[in-house]
């Protein structure tokens, strides 16, 4: 399958927005771990600025960043949502409610709680009637939202916005499921080659388990491993270098992708 990247969005620790990521991507400035920038998006109403938790914020953030750079109007654009977590503050409250006597459950975090929130908010956010994907796929979440989003595109002949993003998850879960950090990736995908087009990629699913693609920088490289949103980053390095480059990314079962990037 092959598409096109016009538009990226990227918000991690000590990666915040993908011009000042570049650098750090590209080696030109070293990478220091710091603690992901998250704002609520000026998208939204205040009442519903006020209800989101932190994976919509990074949702939000990393979409508008990314169809910003495109520009490509959001409410026109179907949209994947990929998530390994979800909102795991928002469960752990849920969970500590219903063990008490009182177990009522505000209707603000029973809806924080399914998985398709973050889409939810970004149709509210940016007025969008377009359809939207949300998908779950543990390690290989971002992997699978990419093949997700490429099948779309080749099929309907229309761009996609994908949108990964994981959440720390606070104990006793984090003790279960450790997530390293904050962290959110979207990209705006074509089916065609535009001005706007940064980068052209050639994904196929591929038998057998393969090594994922890793980061040179140790740094990076733990944050790929920790958080499965940022299993992006070999892809995001490809782009932020105009490289021409094969990244191997994990996917379900026997399966890893390969996408071969080149520079427009």
């Amino acid at each position: 399958m092959h598409v096109f990247i016009e538009g990226v969005g990227l918000l991690g620790p000590g990666l915040n927005g993908w011009d000042a990521s570049r650098p750090i991507l590209k080696g030109d400035a070293a990478y220091v771990d710091a603690p992901t920038i998250i704002t609520a998006s000026d998208l939204l109403p205040a009442a519903e600025r006020r209800r989101t938790g932190i994976p919509v914020k990074l949702a939000l953030a990393a979409g508008q960043a990314a169809f910003a750079h495109a520009a490509r109007d959001p409410a026109a654009t179907a949209t994947v949502f990929t998530s390994s977590a979800g909102d795991g503050e928002n469960l752990i409250q849920i969970c500590a409610t219903l063990a008490s006597p009182e177990r009522e459950i505000s209707p603000t975090r029973f809806h924080n709680s399914v998985h398709n929130a973050a889409a939810g908010y970004w149709s509210i956010a940016v007025r969008s009637q377009e359809p939207s994907t949300s998908l779950c796929c543990y390690d290989a979440s971002f992997g699978a939202g990419l093949l997700d989003a490429a099948a779309q595109i080749v099929v309907e002949c229309e761009a996609v916005g994908l949108i990964a993003y994981d959440q720390t998850y606070p104990e006793p879960l984090h003790a279960v499921r450790p997530i390293k950090a904050n962290f959110g990736v979207a990209l705006v995908l074509t089916r065609e080659r535009t001005s706007r087009a940064v980068a052209a990629l050639e994904i196929n699913l591929l038998p057998g388990v393969k090594r994922p693609t890793p980061m040179d920088d140790h740094g990076l490289e733990a944050l790929r491993t920790g958080v499965p949103a940022a299993r992006a980053l070999p892809l995001l390095t490809a782009i932020a270098c105009a490289a021409t480059d094969s990244i191997l990314l994990e996917h379900t079962g026997s399966n890893h992708l390969r996408v071969d990037v080149a520079p427009c």
